[in-house]
């Protein structure tokens, strides 16, 4: 079967961007430590808009935020938080940016904790990828118990724009949930 021909999540139909983060990216368990950062701030950065907003984006985040690297975004100061606000290829949200150099900061401090931040947000699924069976996108929960749990010990830590959905979302895009549809090709 090509690759046109292969059923998708509904969601991964809306343009090629989405179809190749879908196809490579998406529920793939993730143990990088920057790709980790990266998805924590570009699920931050979503909150009120669409996944897809975020997906254009990304390459301009990768730039303005230097690689995602955790240790260089926590040193941001006003001269790169005022760089950020100008930078038509990021949303240009004070609050936002804010809350990416703060979640810096505490990321730090977890790896500090544990050792590694995958080793600290992998406790909540048990080191394991959650695999759900639901048959279509309307049986997908914006959230669950587990993502509030890991909203609830995030804030706890002083994180920022770590809400319940956000949350849930990250948890699939790093692949600690798997809510690839039943009939999806990357269900298996």
């Amino acid at each position: 079967m090509s690759a046109d021909n292969l059923i998708r999540c509904g969601w991964a139909l809306r343009s090629p961007l989405e179809t190749e983060y879908h196809d490579q990216e998406w529920g793939v368990p993730q143990h990088d430590e920057r790709v980790l950062f990266e998805f924590l701030v570009l699920e931050g950065a979503q909150a009120g808009l669409s996944w897809q907003t975020i997906l254009y984006k990304r390459e301009n985040y990768r730039r303005a935020f230097e690689g995602f690297d955790p240790a260089k975004v926590a040193n941001y100061g006003p001269p790169q938080i005022e760089r950020l606000l100008a930078d038509a290829g990021i949303v240009r949200n004070r609050l936002k940016i804010n809350a990416a150099i703060n979640n810096a900061q505490r990321f730090l401090q977890v790896q500090q904790e544990f050792g590694t931040f995958d080793r600290y947000i992998w406790q909540f699924s048990d080191s394991q990828p959650l695999k759900n069976h639901f048959h279509s996108l309307s049986e997908v929960p914006p959230r669950t118990p587990l993502s509030d749990t890991m909203s609830q010990d995030l804030q706890n830590r002083g994180f920022k724009f770590v809400g319940s959905v956000i949350c849930y979302s990250f948890m699939q895009a790093v692949g600690m949930v798997n809510d690839h549809v039943t009939g999806c090709f990357r269900y298996t």
